[in-house]
């Protein structure tokens, strides 16, 4: 009999990290792996020990199905940092690697974004160094799109969708009053502004779209911006913004640090940035005297099932199974990445990527995909993100609401 396969999940969930870890499921299942284990809580959990046998909970096409529709994530994230390999005081990989050979793995997934390929990376470094012959491999998630190599991340074409579906509706709402207003959104993204950039997706013949994008790849001033809305304001009464919760000041602060409130630190050192929105809208409030409304997305951002986009589910079901397909051959230390074709028809492929050119580094919006005046997306990048957000997979809905499988 064949060795056994491990998969995890980590870091924040999505619409459809559970796709792929089904993908991943499904291909070692067909394959006759005997056992497929799952980490409960990631790479945290499997060192106190947690873990469950998959083949006990995903017994039918119709578990599977369901676990395929389900946001978030089934075995449980978490957000931990490996020790480096010469800083392992208190015997980390020893303990992980002794983990792994009493369960006798051969194949070691581990779902997630940027820190996730770091534990990767390490792990495969460690297993290299003591000769294991235990194949580690990344599969690509987070709503942020900021990996390397990768034309894209599973989860965010569901993220994007969301959030281009929120804007259009709040559009509407703004517009009801004769009043001035500001509308200030903040959306997810530290560095990056690529779900910020979505925004953008609202604006159509229908839908006059959000009237300012504030993204962290522009250094941001409080004054300039209060200046800029005023100014907009002489032309339009009812204004709505979207703002990246990770905007900074020209001397690296987060905006929302301005407002010196306690932050939680991962152990990452990523500090909890919400709270711009607020910031924003108060200062406006406070100078121009106009109605103003802040509004977090926040994590609905993250687990939005009911719009799930077919695309992005698709391709997150396959980055699982290619994952598991290019273990089986041999590959290891490498992160399934997808490669855009073509964008009409629109037509992406997979292939695996050496993790250490993944691991650390992040994808920024490009400079050029945004307007002149740093407000606006071009047509680059609606060409870009509109065939991540095609078509939709309806939940199953059981009384009215739909149906999720959990642990």
């Amino acid at each position: 009999m064949g060795k056994n396969a491990i998969v995890g999940q980590s870091g924040g969930p999505t619409a459809v990290i559970n796709a792929s870890l089904a993908g991943v499921f499904q291909a070692c299942d067909r394959r006759g792996v005997p056992h497929v284990y799952g980490m409960r809580y990631g790479v945290a959990g499997l060192l106190d020990g947690k873990y469950v046998d998959l083949s006990e909970s995903l017994r039918s096409s119709l578990e599977i199905e369901l676990l395929k529709r389900t946001p978030s994530s089934y075995l449980g994230s978490c957000r931990y940092k490996l020790p480096a390999l010469d800083k392992d005081e208190e015997g980390v990989y020893p303990k992980l690697f002794a983990l792994l050979q009493e369960l006798d793995i051969g194949y070691f997934f581990y779902i997630g974004g940027n820190d996730s390929m770091d534990t990767i990376a390490k792990l495969s470094d460690y297993g290299r160094a003591i000769g294991s012959d235990i194949r580690f491999m990344g599969v690509p998630k987070t709503i942020d799109n900021d990996l390397m190599v990768t034309d894209h991340t599973p989860g965010y074409g569901s993220a994007a969708k969301y959030i281009g579906l929120v804007m259009k509706e709040l559009v509407r709402d703004a517009t009801v009053y004769d009043v001035n207003s500001v509308t200030v959104v903040e959306i997810m993204g530290r560095n990056a502004g690529w779900l910020t950039a979505a925004a953008s997706l609202a604006k159509a013949e229908d839908c006059e779209g959000a009237d300012m994008i504030c993204m962290p790849e522009i250094p941001f001033g409080v004054d300039n911006f209060i200046q800029k809305v005023a100014r907009m304001q002489a032309k339009k009464k009812a204004l709505l913004i979207a703002v990246s919760e990770g905007v900074k000041l020209a001397d690296g602060r987060y905006v929302c640090e301005l407002a010196d409130d306690a932050r939680y630190v991962d152990a990452f050192g990523h500090k909890n940035l919400t709270g711009t929105a607020r910031y924003l809208s108060n200062r406006l409030a406070a100078e121009l005297g106009v109605k103003t409304r802040s509004i977090e997305l926040s994590t609905l951002q993250r687990c939005a099932g009911h719009v799930t986009s077919r695309t992005d589910i698709t391709e997150a079901f396959q980055v699982g199974g290619a994952a598991a397909k290019a273990a089986f051959e041999g590959h290891t230390a490498e992160m399934i990445a997808l490669e855009r074709l073509s964008n009409d028809p629109y037509q992406c492929t997979t292939r695996p990527w050496d993790i250490h050119k993944v691991a650390n580094f992040e994808k920024k919006v490009p400079l050029e995909w945004i307007s002149e005046d740093y407000t606006a997306m071009k047509d680059e990048f609606l060409h870009y993100a509109r065939p991540l957000i095609q078509a939709e997979l309806t939940p199953i809905y059981i009384d009215g609401l739909p149906r999720h499988t959990y642990l």
